[in-house]
């Protein structure tokens, strides 16, 4: 028997940075009739969200839709570029690196991970430096995590893009933007990107259970010859039926229904105008921690994420027991601090199908939150947010019928 349980007026406000809030104009369309996944009503359905798709990730190549969690896009991307025992290079990051790097070494790659302090995006003089030193290409891969969602940090992927063509290596570039995608710029084709992975759960605001490759010629050509073991993730299979818009085995068909109608309201709002709110929406919050006294976990203001903020909680307090707290008092749920960061930070995000309002009342909801916690803060938070949400462009809202 499922215990019954006191239901608070309202709605639940989910500000972790990810799953995100699905509008209910998605969740209208996942409920649709589920129908034949061979028919030729689904073949227009998979040709419409595969093209979609290539627009979100700037591509002219192929992405390629799993019925997964962005850690089935993780192996999808390593086992068909790979081989066993090829080196890869990646960059300690945060918390979902160092998952990606811990994937890689049980399918049997060797990876030589740089540190990082997990205060800071992948350094690209390093990258540069290592892949010079590596005179007999014996890395095949660079993999980088462009949005760390454990910390709220971004790598400058132009620049790691930069410097392994300035030492003149063959690797494969592989970026995870699975709390990026559809929330902050990114471009797979001029980047020189070969492998984007992302997910469905976070900028295009759907529920988990959807993940994407997009994949660029370079990396389709080394699928050929790469050996890591691989049957649900291949690529070629994917791609000879997707040109129909079908799909080797059966695909999550109510999700690609939420899929398209989350397309069609980034393409609607214009995916510029999209980056720009994500951008205000991060500004906004960063102005109301200062204004509080509390102290961002990002280090560097130009690897500042636009979809979620770390903050430090102050010494001697529980970020897990503030953040308690405030789901009792105001039913809002914020993000925990991952492995080394454990109950030292909570995370706010701020993405996917949000407005000011909807970013003022999470404001709200932490500093009454910091107060009700006892946590040492100064009050003003929410102001500095509204006035410079104020004071910013924003795109007009929609007029009521």
């Amino acid at each position: 028997m499922i215990p019954l349980h006191s239901h608070p007026s309202g709605r639940h406000f989910l500000q972790i940075p990810g799953p995100s809030n699905v509008p209910d104009r998605v969740l209208r369309a996942i409920d649709n009739v589920t129908i034949d996944h061979r028919g030729p009503e689904f073949g227009e359905l998979g040709r419409a969200v595969l093209s979609g798709m290539k627009k979100v990730f700037k591509t002219e190549s192929h992405v390629i839709i799993y019925p997964a969690s962005g850690t089935g896009a993780w192996e999808a991307a390593l086992v068909n570029a790979l081989s066993p025992g090829d080196k890869v290079l990646m960059a300690e990051t945060g918390h979902f690196a160092t998952l990606w790097k811990k994937m890689a070494v049980k399918l049997g790659l060797e990876v030589e991970f740089m540190d990082g302090d997990w205060r800071h995006g992948a350094d690209a003089d390093k990258v540069k430096a290592r892949l010079q030193a590596d005179t007999e290409h014996a890395i095949k891969a660079v993999c980088v995590v462009h949005n760390e969602t454990a910390t709220g940090v971004t790598s400058n992927i132009p620049a790691i893009r930069k410097a392994i063509d300035a030492a003149k290596h063959p690797a494969l570039l592989m970026v995870d933007t699975i709390s990026s995608l559809g929330s902050i710029d990114y471009r797979h084709d001029e980047w020189g990107v070969d492998v984007t992975v992302s997910g469905s759960q976070k900028g295009l605001m759907l529920p988990p259970g959807l993940s994407f490759n997009a994949v660029s010629a370079k990396a389709l050509a080394a699928s050929e010859s790469a050996r890591l073991p691989r049957s649900y993730w291949d690529w070629k299979e994917m791609i000879a039926i997707n040109a129909k818009g079908y799909f080797p085995y059966t695909p999550a068909t109510n999700l690609l229904y939420g899929l398209y109608e989350a397309l069609d309201m980034l393409f609607s709002e214009g995916l510029d105008n999209v980056f720009a709110r994500h951008d205000r929406f991060g500004e906004a919050t960063r102005r109301a921690v200062r204004a509080w006294g509390l102290e961002i976990l990002c280090k560097n203001p130009a690897e500042y994420s636009s979809v979620l903020t770390a903050v430090i909680m102050p010494e001697g307090h529980s970020a897990d027991a503030f953040r308690k707290t405030v789901l009792t008092h105001f039913n809002m749920s914020l993000g925990q601090g991952l492995s080394k960061l454990s109950d030292k930070v909570f995370r706010i995000g701020h993405l996917g199908d949000l407005n000011d309002l909807t970013l003022c009342g999470t404001l709200a909801g932490i500093e009454m939150g910091l107060d009700k916690a006892g946590v040492p803060h100064r009050k003003g938070g929410v102001q500095a947010a509204m006035d410079y949400l104020a004071g910013s462009a924003a795109a007009p809202a929609v007029k009521a019928a």
